[in-house]
């Protein structure tokens, strides 16, 4: 795909300048607040820095000055700090790791690690959760999820990024005999409240407050649960999945106000809840509008704009209406990649590791520029923080300056 170069100036104050901190960004929902892009050269934006790393989906994530990534060197997991004007190395943190992929992808981590205050938070494919402490990397504690809950493999190892909310750490564990949800206590790695017995997926959680309420929303194998985040208490539960065994849930779910956009792949489809009170209504429910196979659409003005269909069948680029579900309009072929809003403007990262920008308008698509950034494969979720895009494939991890 070849477009036309352009400039993209945008307003940009140091004011507006924010941190990176967990999955899907500070709000959790693949917004970047602040407008600051900057200049295009036709050359692409420049590259900060670049570093050697070893296995892993898991994406970057940034905080005062700190680059963190988790990836896996032979049979150990390691949680390196980088500086994040340099890439050089902070401290890197370690534990041994005997997981290994049933399908051969890849051995490393899946989920992305969660900054929170003082402490980081991370979660292995081999079930570990473990804090440790932003400054130094000194473990302050951990927890085997599969020992303690007896929670299963599943298709591709443990794959929950962390949430952490008010002092827990929420987190989709999948254990049978109610432990398939649990919260953590923050501070201790105490278990808190368990919920479910929902086999994990691939999602990632979210918190929203509706109506005066705070809601923990967690897509599992099973479908939508809505937990009061203090207690543990279920609100409602919604199925929503495939009815064939080798399918799961990964996209997160996405919030506008009290409506909750759901969607997945291998036949799921997607659909539109309001919530209601303890319960939610179905608004509307398709396959054929926007059925993310694992990459989490973003929202703006009434739409979504997201990855349509399987990706190792060539997935459709789409805008569609939030509301009704009405596609706006779809780029065939485009094939699969993340999105992040920044502004009015859509930030692609796709598999193949080009960078596209283009306009978050419903009346088409508008690519604006792009650049190939690194070699494929890129699956890693990226992080965008104080105008620099940070972005990973297979061997690598690479700073691009954006502003």
């Amino acid at each position: 795909m070849r477009f036309v170069w352009v400039l993209i100036v945008l307003t940009w104050t140091p004011a507006q300048s924010e941190d990176w901190p967990q999955f899907l960004g500070p709000t959790r929902n693949g917004v970047y607040a602040s407008t600051e892009l900057g200049l295009f050269p036709k050359s692409g934006p420049a590259a900060a820095w670049k570093i050697d790393v070893g296995h892993g989906f898991s994406g970057p994530v940034v905080a005062r000055g700190r680059v963190i990534v988790f990836h896996r060197r032979e049979d150990r997991a390691l949680v390196e700090s980088l500086d994040a004007a340099t890439g050089k190395r902070v401290w890197v943190a370690e534990y041994p790791t005997e997981y290994r992929d049933d399908f051969g992808f890849d051995d490393g981590p899946r989920a992305t690690p969660a900054i929170a205050g003082e402490r980081i938070y991370t979660f292995g494919a081999e079930g570990v959760l473990q804090s440790l402490d932003f400054a130094t990397g000194k473990r302050v504690w951990s927890v085997d999820t599969r020992k303690k809950f007896g929670a299963d493999k599943g298709f591709f190892g443990a794959a929950c990024s962390p949430l952490v909310e008010d002092g827990r750490v929420l987190l989709q564990v999948g254990g049978p005999q109610g432990v398939g949800i649990v919260a953590f206590d923050a501070a201790t790695g105490k278990t808190l409240w368990t919920a479910t017995n929902d086999e994990a997926g691939y999602s990632a959680p979210i918190t929203t407050t509706i109506a005066g309420s705070r809601h923990a929303l967690f897509l599992t194998r099973s479908g939508l649960v809505d937990i009061d985040p203090p207690t543990g208490k279920i609100r409602f539960q919604f199925p929503w999945r495939s009815r064939s065994h080798a399918s799961v849930n990964a996209a997160a779910p996405v919030v506008a106000g009290n409506l909750v956009f759901l969607s997945a792949s291998y036949g799921t489809g997607a659909t539109l809840l309001e919530i209601q009170g303890a319960g939610a209504k179905q608004l509307w429910a398709s396959d054929d509008a926007l059925s993310s196979h694992y990459a989490t659409p973003v929202y703006r003005d009434g739409y979504l704009y997201g990855y349509h269909g399987r990706q190792e069948y060539g997935q459709s680029l789409r805008c569609v209406e939030l509301k009704t579900g009405k596609v706006q309009w779809s780029v065939d072929g485009f094939g699969a990649g993340t999105v992040t809003l920044a502004g009015d403007r859509l930030l692609l990262v796709r598999e193949n590791g080009e960078l596209v920008i283009a306009a978050a308008s419903p009346k088409g698509f508008q690519p604006q520029a792009s650049a190939s950034l690194l070699p494929a494969v890129v699956r890693a979720y990226p992080a965008l923080a104080d105008g620099k895009l940070y972005v990973r494939n297979e061997h690598s991890l690479a700073c691009f300056r954006l502003r």
